[in-house]
């Protein structure tokens, strides 16, 4: 998750986007792909750490299939994020903070566990989710300040 962290501490000082960071890891733990939000940067609404990252796994394993790897965020998933997870067959996703507006693997919908999909994702979190939430407070604290002086 630190790993993640420095990701997201990218996102916001190279293209000045919202802190999100992820990684993959395959079945033995070697890293495939890392991503950080681009959304903003690559006016790209679908740019999300977790997705840059999966797009980029994809393309190193040659597959859209992505059994057996772990996916780490430093902000739980979207909807969008985390059905991209289940299309992808990834087997488990670590995040950090919650996100209490859009979160949907267990704060505001939990998609990853529902019986109806043919593909269950195994979901922790709370990792090192006070580091990753001040991030993101920061970010969100220092955008207002701008927009009022600006």
């Amino acid at each position: 998750m630190r790993h993640a962290l420095a990701l997201a501490d990218r996102a916001e000082c190279e293209d000045d986007e919202v802190p999100v960071g992820a990684l993959l890891v395959d079945a033995d733990g070697r890293l495939l792909a890392e991503g950080w939000n681009r959304n903003i940067t690559e006016n790209d609404p679908s740019a999300h750490a977790e997705i840059v990252a999966m797009r980029q796994a994809g393309l190193r394993c040659g597959n859209h299939r992505l059994p057996g790897c772990t996916l780490y965020v430093t902000l739980e998933p979207c909807a969008m994020c985390a059905m991209a997870m289940v299309h992808a067959r990834i087997a488990r996703v670590v995040f950090a903070a919650r996100d209490p507006k859009t979160g949907a693997c267990g704060s505001v919908f939990d998609l990853l566990s529902d019986p109806r999909h043919n593909h269950r994702v195994e979901v922790s979190g709370g990792v090192l989710a006070e580091a990753a939430a001040e991030r993101l407070r920061a970010y969100f604290r220092a955008r207002r300040g701008r927009s009022r002086s600006g």
